[in-house]
């Protein structure tokens, strides 16, 4: 059977032993959605844990922080420990608390410690803006000049990273190393165990954002020590618009005072004594800050239901047979139309792939008129996201077979080639 054809397509959705959780996902109407990795569609397990959270606060008011299902004062720690099989971490190593970047300058703010020897933040300079604005900011904080004392990691083709070359930049005089787990435009999954073993025979705290392999890919923080990790939950694991971020600190760290300082941190038993000399957890639940966004965190207790029936390694099976399918279909039906391909083609790339060309930000828009919604990434790079828990390979099929009609019948042209607002 050729294997770039409908047919194969669907026989391979008849083989999937995941097909049956696309039902359990709201699927917008004749759409095909390819645009996971940076929203997850929303769940009915997602909607009625929120629900479930709605009626708590209806009928419990202030009682729901103790009583109901679910209550609130204790989620974030709850969460915290079903997100730790995601990243390979121990239950305590794990809170589900903050802001991808909130929670980045936590952890910048606790690791952090400039000496006169060691000034130096290491990161690359292809890490997604946040996370430099971040770090960036904090250097100025500490008295210290961003261009001077910020280290970013060049890319020899504008894609990809490569981690010798990490390690070679791992000098005397950097305090600190933040790095992406995943690369937010070309999906190049960086290796975390060999970098972090490069850090800690330099003695210098290494992090990583896993905001874009969280869900996706396979984790092992705690075994690779990993000082700390923190992510967003709204891309793979579906947690909702703004839905509450999450973060790993190695339990070697435990009891290190937390930079940014809130009440959330406390020991649970001490937190309503009230007293102004804080009692902090004695686990990652000390690196909280504020009150718990509930009603974003509730979603999630429907969403992790299934990532902890399935387990990461069927989720990361599929979605490598879903990119490996569209790369194929990829290379059979659009080759003459000057597409790049900017993701890596073995199994070091993430969730989504990377096309590049020239009109990227016009065929984007031609796609969500075809149906199809895809995300775009200046200057030329259209993001395409199979996701394992509710896309199909007819989806992947399809989608080729409408991007080739675009280009073949030239309808792209109708649309300016410049991003919207929010791209």
């Amino acid at each position: 059977m050729n294997s770039n054809t409908l047919e194969y397509a669907k026989t391979l959705d008849q083989q999937d032993l995941l097909a049956s959780y696309r039902e359990e996902f709201y699927l917008p109407l004749e759409k095909i959605y390819m645009d996971g990795n940076s929203l997850g569609l929303l769940s009915k397990r997602a909607e009625k844990k929120l629900f479930e959270l709605l009626d708590a606060w209806k009928t419990l008011a202030i009682d729901g922080w103790t009583e109901g299902t679910h209550p609130w004062f204790y989620m974030a720690e709850q969460i915290g420990g079903r997100m730790a099989p995601l990243v390979g971490g121990k239950k305590s190593e794990v809170i589900a608390t903050g802001s991808t970047t909130t929670n980045l300058h936590q952890m910048i703010s606790t690791f952090y410690r400039p000496s006169k020897k060691r000034m130096k933040i290491l990161a690359d300079e292809l890490n997604f803006p946040s996370d430099i604005y971040a770090l960036q900011s904090q250097i100025r904080v500490q008295g210290l000049d961003p261009e001077e004392h910020l280290i970013r990691v060049k890319s020899e083709d504008g894609l990809t990273l490569d981690e010798n070359q990490i390690i070679n930049a791992m000098t005397e005089d950097v305090a600190l190393i933040v790095l992406p787990s995943v690369l937010y435009r070309s999906g190049q999954v960086l290796d975390m165990k060999m970098l972090t073993q490069a850090a800690r025979e330099r003695d210098i705290p290494i992090g990583f954002d896993l905001s874009h392999s969280v869900g996706s890919v396979t984790h092992a923080l705690h075994d690779w020590d990993v000082d700390f990790a923190f992510w967003c939950t709204y891309k793979h694991l579906n947690g909702g618009p703004g839905s509450v971020g999450g973060l790993f600190v190695n339990e070697r760290h435990f009891g290190i005072e937390a930079g940014l300082a809130g009440w959330f941190g406390s020991d649970k038993m001490k937190q309503f004594d009230m007293n102004h000399r804080m009692t902090p957890a004695t686990d990652a639940g000390a690196y909280q800050i504020g009150t718990p966004h509930i009603l974003s965190l509730a979603p999630l207790l429907g969403s992790l239901e299934m990532f902890e029936e399935l387990g990461m390694e069927g989720i990361r099976e599929k979605s490598l047979k879903l990119t490996s399918f569209m790369l194929s279909c990829i290379e059979d039906e659009l080759s003459a139309y000057s597409f790049g391909i900017g993701n890596p083609l073995d199994d070091t790339r993430g969730g989504h792939l990377l096309l590049q060309h020239k009109e990227a930000a016009r065929i984007c828009q031609a796609l969500k008129a075809q149906g199809v919604v895809p995300d775009f990434r200046a200057p030329d790079g259209i993001r395409l996201a199979p996701v394992a828990l509710y896309n199909s390979f007819e989806d992947v099929w399809q989608t080729v077979q409408i991007l080739k009609k675009i280009m073949q019948e030239d309808l792209y042209k109708q649309f300016p080639n410049e991003r919207g607002v929010v791209a």
